[in-house]
């Protein structure tokens, strides 16, 4: 049987080692044993920026909780070169997100976890098994017409020692942008997680 494009429910997280906008470069492992959420995002996505906020205030709810934020950048910048690197560290000077936001310049993280869209959501245990994934919002484009927070609602359930009732969804946004392919391409692989 074929792997699945997506990691799985039960699945250790892939290591990484990526520059962030903050001047560092990081790993899997330079987090501790707190929830790790994982997200794929970027500069430009309609879906990304329309949700920004409401990642934002999901950010800050769970901080106390130990519940750290990782974004990931995968897109081509020959797709769209405003994903580059420099661009990415103006956003995060000009929002001051809460969260570190890292640059995977060969899209090897992307296909290691199989992001499908912008944004796209891990969560990870202490273990670093995934508990969750798929979207935060089920409106990201306009979050604040958003009824329902699959992400809240799975770190809520998980944070409080609870299983997550709904693992997965589809993650809502535009898909990564994959070097040397068309700006709607996706992988044969890849597929609806539910």
């Amino acid at each position: 049987m074929d792997k699945p494009f997506t990691c799985q429910i039960g699945d250790k997280a892939p290591d990484f080692e990526l520059p962030a906008t903050d001047g560092n470069t990081y790993r899997l492992g330079d987090f501790g044993d707190e929830t790790l959420v994982v997200f794929f995002t970027c500069n430009h996505c309609p879906f990304v920026i329309g949700s920004d906020e409401a990642t934002r205030k999901t950010v800050e709810r769970f901080a106390a909780r130990g519940v750290r934020f990782v974004g990931i950048n995968s897109n081509s910048t020959n797709t769209v070169p405003g994903d580059g690197f420099p661009q990415m560290v103006e956003r995060m000077e000009e929002h001051g997100f809460p969260w570190l936001y890292l640059r995977d310049e060969t899209q090897g993280v992307a296909k290691a976890y199989g992001a499908l869209r912008t944004p796209h959501f891990y969560v990870f245990d202490k273990g670093r098994r995934l508990v969750y994934t798929g979207r935060g919002v089920d409106n990201p484009r306009e979050a604040s017409e958003a009824t329902v927070n699959d992400l809240d609602r799975a770190l809520e359930e998980h944070t409080s020692g609870r299983p997550v009732s709904v693992p997965l969804t589809n993650p809502i946004g535009c898909n990564v942008k994959w070097e040397g392919q068309d700006g709607h391409w996706m992988p044969p692989e890849a597929c609806d997680l539910v």
